[in-house]
């Protein structure tokens, strides 16, 4: 028993006493183990779950989760309801992979300065963010978030929305070509009551058309922000699952 345990301590010693050869075997053992997890997903035409409801974001939402992810909103506000009965009793239904489906990149974060935003959209009034994102503490007076009074002031830039539109489409988000044609007539429609909002409907399902910043004669960052954070957690109707819990 001793000379067998010899032999097997001989056999590492090369491992033990070289850190060149014992990085090579832990690379080399890391490798193996991901292939064999990872290997398999590339035979899976999706790993996630569709979920009814989950359309691409309307060219003004679109503009708007811009505007959010460039002013850096996703440094204090996480868009990931977990699992746990603390988050769901506050933020409502946990976060399902599919809403992010269309997210490139997506907005789940960790860091959460503010609240968690998945489920934001009707919880307020368009004044309400107007006002919140004017001066927060009008709103919310211990909010320590810093105030956004220009994006009402500034007019939306609509000249590269197409291209973002085709982009996307490359990464695999379902655009069509009708789509990235109308986008200007999509955006008019759903900022103004004077649009074709039929025809947005028919290409974007439950979205909302209104003046959003409360001035009718531009088209602000402000109305694409607020039309943006007004559609998160709208689009799956999540009484079909509470249902399915129920009846399990």
């Amino acid at each position: 028993m001793a000379t067998q345990g010899t032999s097997i301590w001989s056999k590492h010693q090369i491992f033990e006493k070289h850190s060149y050869w014992l990085m090579l075997g832990i690379l080399i053992v890391i490798s193996i183990g991901g292939l064999v997890e990872i290997a398999p997903l590339f035979y899976l035409k999706s790993t996630i779950e569709k979920v009814e409801g989950m359309r691409p974001y309307t060219p003004l939402e679109l503009a708007g989760r811009n505007i959010y992810i460039r002013e850096g909103c996703y440094n204090c506000h996480s868009q990931q309801i977990r699992p746990l009965r603390d988050e769901v009793e506050r933020y409502g239904h946990y976060s399902l992979a599919a809403e992010s489906m269309y997210d490139h990149p997506f907005q789940w974060g960790s860091k959460r300065t503010g609240p968690d935003l998945a489920r934001v959209g009707g919880k307020y009034s368009d004044l309400w963010q107007r006002e919140h994102l004017h001066n927060p503490r009008s709103v919310v007076p211990a909010s320590i978030m810093p105030s956004y009074p220009w994006l009402a002031q500034t007019k939306l830039d609509t000249k590269h929305l197409a291209d973002d539109l085709k982009d996307l489409k490359l990464l695999g988000v379902p655009y069509t070509d009708e789509m990235i044609a109308n986008v200007q007539e999509d955006l008019k429609a759903q900022s103004t009551t004077d649009g074709d909002t039929a025809s947005l409907d028919k290409r974007y399902p439950k979205a909302q058309s209104r003046d959003f910043d409360g001035n009718p004669g531009e088209l602000t960052e402000a109305d694409a922000l607020i039309a943006y954070l007004q559609m998160l957690g709208t689009l799956v109707d999540f009484k079909l699952y509470d249902n399915q819990a129920n009846v399990r």
